[in-house]
């Protein structure tokens, strides 16, 4: 049975301390990505035109990215720093503390290549292929489009898939994460 402990104005400005921001911290990571990845897309993609919907996300996503860049690089600094020998054993990905710095850093890999690489030749490739449908007077899905329209399509669906796939990882390793800490706590030694 738990201790019951009395609310004093003390204990809730202790609440205020590293491992209390990094469960903060991971909360809004993994929050976010959820929300991005299972509904607030689905809901936009249901919701608008699909121009609309395009313009949204390239709106949306670089905000979403830099926000768990950011998050999740304080979330693998304070990890390293409250677990000194994960950079000892850095090449044992089987010890569980080190496991948590390879699926920290790579959020930080898919979410940074999303951020840097594929989200801007994503979004190239979508205003690329909303100018050649006005000048065709045509829909990317329509019969009958050019083989630019074609070629595009192609690069649009491949950077696509790309970009779902790095995210896709980043919300399963902070999953992962999320439960380790969920069983074993923030503490280090």
């Amino acid at each position: 049975m738990s201790r019951l402990e009395p609310l004093t104005l003390s204990s809730i400005f202790n609440l205020a301390n590293l491992d209390g921001l990094y469960l903060l911290g991971f909360s809004w990571a993994f929050g976010m990505a959820v929300w991005n990845t299972f509904f607030g897309g689905i809901i936009a993609f249901r919701t608008l035109p699909r121009q609309q919907f395009g313009a949204l996300q390239h709106k949306i996503f670089p905000v979403y990215f830099v926000q768990t860049i950011a998050l999740t690089s304080g979330l693998l600094t304070k990890w390293i720093y409250s677990h000194p020998d994960v950079t000892t054993h850095i090449a044992k990905p089987w010890v569980a503390e080190v496991a948590q710095v390879y699926a920290l850093g790579s959020v930080l890999a898919a979410q940074g290549a999303n951020y840097f690489i594929i989200g801007p030749m994503t979004s190239r490739t979508m205003f690329q292929r909303h100018k050649l449908e006005k000048e065709e007077g045509k829909q990317y899905s329509d019969p009958g489009v050019s083989n630019e329209m074609k070629a595009l399509n192609r690069r649009f669906g491949a950077l696509h898939g790309i970009s779902s796939l790095a995210n896709l990882s980043a919300v399963i390793a902070l999953g992962f994460h999320g439960l380790w800490i969920g069983s074993s706590g923030v503490k280090g030694y």
